[in-house]
């Protein structure tokens, strides 16, 4: 199984209260992160038959974004394992609910997201991770354990869009 850790792009500050917490979405910074990873995994040939997403609007709405670019036309699963305060051991009995797909994608939050990958990694979540807001990280999943193939951020995502844009556009002859 592929899995695809993807963490909720940029949502400004987050709020006192808790319940308006949850409503934040993201700003235009977050929009433009999933613009660049979405298209970014879309030149990877990226396929996905699930995402998993918290039901957090900034996390659903990355998933909704990146989703997109990559051609996903199923619904977004809301999954409360997701949440930022999720427990690996909901993490695994959710997992456990999509193996018979080939790749999913889950889109969630700090501190559980990193927790997760580290701990799908390494089973003693010895591993440090620096996982941005909008980063994307591909690992395969097989019996005998986990494998971070690679890990994607915004910014480089966006380096790579720009660099590429440059080399397709005709370049003006000078006088």
């Amino acid at each position: 199984m592929i899995i695809y850790f993807l963490r909720h792009a940029s949502a400004g500050e987050s709020l006192d209260d808790p319940k308006k917490d949850e409503a934040r979405g993201l700003d235009k910074e977050g929009i433009r992160q999933c613009t660049y990873v979405g298209k970014a995994l879309a030149a990877l040939n990226v396929t996905v038959d699930v995402i998993a997403t918290s039901p957090l609007k900034r996390a659903t709405q990355t998933a909704s974004l990146v989703g997109n670019e990559v051609g996903f036309e199923g619904k977004l699963h809301k999954e409360d394992a997701l949440r930022p305060e999720g427990t690996f051991t909901q993490f695994i009995e959710m997992i456990e609910k999509y193996r018979h797909h080939e790749a999913i994608m889950i889109v969630g939050h700090n501190p559980s997201e990193t927790n997760f990958l580290a701990r799908t990694i390494s089973p003693s979540g010895k591993v440090r991770v620096d996982f941005k807001k909008g980063a994307v990280a591909k690992v395969v999943a097989e019996s005998q354990g986990a494998q971070l193939h690679w890990m994607l951020t915004p910014k480089v995502a966006r380096t790579l869009y720009e660099t590429s844009a440059d080399k397709v556009r005709p370049k003006t002859k000078r006088k």
